[in-house]
């Protein structure tokens, strides 16, 4: 088992989340109360994908987001650099690539939207991520990031910070398969930047009108903009 460091070097990032695949939406469901799948819901009513229209689903893990997805009628496809990760989602009836968000396998202008959900704060390089999404779908085409934020509402967000860095990792160790990487999610999203210094971070890097709408009161947040172009 282990677990990536803040500088979120690729092979660790892929090797960590390989440890966690087996257990991953498990987790992810208990340590959000549930909420993770009225997120993903949430997301895809904003994103309003299409039949017939080509999405990109980018750290995609076990491919949940993009079963998400698909229920609009378009053809989705979920990338996620961890094999792990690709394997335990197996099963889900979605195409499924292995690719890097900083170096995508796929051709410029090849995708209507694109959508990464609690991935992005994982990149190396955000902006790099951001300018790659931003080559590979259509001018004018969309761009989906669901991530942690900062709740909004400052006595709540002391709360939910006490909980990230003290609750979380002790409940991830009753049931994830790697309890370590869920201290790597407590200090990402510490110091991962609030809804506002994101937004900044996408449309310098190709993408334009960009909007916020917080989940939960900002603990996630979701920030939909449009490709430069």
């Amino acid at each position: 088992m282990s677990r990536a460091s803040l500088d979120k070097q690729p092979r660790d990032v892929a090797s960590m989340f390989d440890g966690v695949a087996r257990r991953y939406d498990l987790t992810n469901t208990v340590l959000s109360g549930g909420m993770d799948h009225v997120w993903r819901r949430r997301a895809r009513s904003l994103l309003g994908p299409r039949p017939g229209e080509r999405i990109l689903d980018l750290a995609a893990g076990t491919a949940v987001s993009t079963v998400e997805l698909a229920r609009s009628g378009a053809w989705c496809v979920a990338a996620d650099f961890s094999l792990g990760m690709l394997r335990a989602g197996a099963g889900r009836d979605v195409p499924k690539v292995a690719g890097d968000a900083m170096r995508l396998p796929f051709a410029d202008d090849s995708f209507d939207a694109a959508t990464i959900s609690f991935g992005l704060r994982n990149v190396q390089d955000t902006g790099a991520g951001l300018r790659e999404m931003a080559r590979v779908v259509r001018p004018g085409g969309r761009l989906a990031v669901v991530e942690f934020s900062t709740p909004v509402f400052p006595p709540f967000r002391a709360v939910y910070m006490n909980y990230l860095m003290k609750a979380l990792p002790k409940i991830a160790t009753r049931v994830s398969s790697n309890p370590d990487a869920y201290v790597y999610l407590a200090e990402s999203i510490r110091e991962w930047p609030d809804q506002w210094a994101l937004k900044g971070i996408i449309e310098a890097n190709g993408w334009q009108r960009c909007t916020v709408t917080n989940l939960t009161g900002g603990i996630a947040a979701i920030h939909l903009a449009q490709r430069a172009g």
